[in-house]
Order: C-alpha cells, then sequence, then structure tokens
C-alpha cells in the first residue's frame, strides 16, 4: 500500500500542501490535473527527488519519508525516460538489482523474466538510439520495476506515444499489476486514459488534493 498523509513539499516557489490518500496493495491509482497544478512535484517528493517539508509517506515496509530514492522501495519513470544512451538494454534491466548487489545470476534471471513480460527479449542488445517511442517505454518500464520495487509511479508515461502504442503499453501495465501485483501511481491529464486503467483515481489543484473517486 502506498499512503500519503498530510503532506507538503516546495518546488521553487511553488506548493503542493497537506495531501492525504493511499493506493491499497495491488491497486491502480491515477492522479489527474492540469499543467502546474502539482502532479508532478507531488510524484517526485513520494519518489524522494523533491524534499518534504511536512507530513508522511508510507509503504507497506514503514515510514520512507526521509529515505533516499534508492532505499525506498519505489520505481520511476519520468515523463522524458532517460534512457542511457551508452547502455544496452539488457544493461539498463540489470540497472537497479547491480545497484542493489544482486548475484549475478539473480539479475540474468530477472532481465530475462522482464524482457519476456515486456516482450522486448530482441532488444536485449540494443542501445537506445533507433528504439521506437513504445519500445523505449517498455525499457524504462522494466529499468524501474528491476528491483522488484513495492510500488511503480509513473509520470505522463503516454504523453509522447501514438493512440496505438498507448493501447498497447496500457494493456502492458494493466498485465504486470495483475501478473506482479504492484501498486501503481499514474500521472495523467488525459480523463479517457484514467477511466481506462484506474481502480482508484485523485484529482488535484493548485496544489491540494481536491477529490477522490472511484
Amino acid at each position: 500500500m502506498l499512503e500519503v498523509r498530510d503532506l507538503s513539499a516546495r518546488a521553487g516557489s511553488f506548493e503542493i500542501t497537506e495531501i492525504s490518500f493511499e493506493i491499497p496493495t495491488g491497486m491502480y491509482g491515477v492522479l489527474m490535473g492540469k499543467t502546474g497544478s502539482g502532479k508532478t512535484t507531488l510524484m517526485e517528493a513520494i519518489c524522494g527527488l523533491k524534499t518534504v517539508t511536512a507530513g508522511t509517506i508510507r509503504l507497506d515496509n514503514g515510514d520512507v519519508t526521509r529515505l533516499r530514492p534508492g532505499e525506498r522501495g519505489i520505481g520511476f519513470v519520468p515523463q522524458d525516460r532517460v534512457l542511457f544512451y551508452n547502455m544496452t538494454v539488457r544493461r539498463h534491466l540489470a540497472f537497479g538489482p547491480t545497484l542493489q548487489g544482486w548475484p549475478k545470476e539473480a539479475i540474468e534471471e530477472r532481465v530475462e523474466e522482464l524482457a519476456t513480460a515486456l516482450q522486448i527479449t530482441p532488444l536485449l542488445d540494443r542501445k537506445p538510439h533507433g528504439l521506437s517511442g513504445g519500445e523505449g517505454q517498455r525499457v524504462s518500464l522494466g529499468r524501474a520495476l528491476a528491483a522488484r520495487p513495492e510500488v511503480l509511479c509513473l509520470d505522463e508515461p503516454f504523453s509522447a506515444l501514438d493512440e496505438d502504442t498507448q493501447s498497447e503499453i496500457g494493456k502492458v501495465l494493466k498485465q504486470l499489476q495483475a501478473s506482479q501485483g504492484i501498486t501503481i501511481l499514474h500521472i495523467t491529464h488525459n480523463r479517457s486514459e484514467a477511466e481506462r486503467l484506474a481502480d482508484i483515481r485523485f484529482q488535484i489543484r493548485e496544489g491540494t488534493l481536491d477529490s477522490v473517486a472511484k
């Protein structure tokens, strides 16, 4: 479960204030709001990329509010994906487990498992240059999932994808949710996208959570 209580955080002169919500374990939550409403600031605070000024963030394993990003058990896919041009897809998928000191055999097994689930096995020895938008997004998802996080955070994951690819990646996400029991927080301003994917929806306006709707 992801539980946020009375959370406040700042990004420059902009501040989100007293945000509270929870997403039960294995559920798909979608956070909606206009550009500039505070969606990304909230997600980055949850992931440890923005300083929390008040409140708490809890996962099933306890309070993670003051932990470093890599210690939180949260996978993050930023809006621009940020793939490393000099690393193969295989190395992208191995990145998190390697940092966490997994045994080599366990890393290799996890890479193959994710590549199969995301249908990117033929891409494992390629580098990001030349990958399509959908392929790149699958690699980003795999990298975020590789170390088996409790929560997956997605910042506008469909923004640079065509309609067919959006549908394709949406199906992949729902399959991963079902097969791996992962809790997901997904940012979008697209209502139809939210209705298609969400188990629970949240609305943020001008830095404050406005409503929660199932």
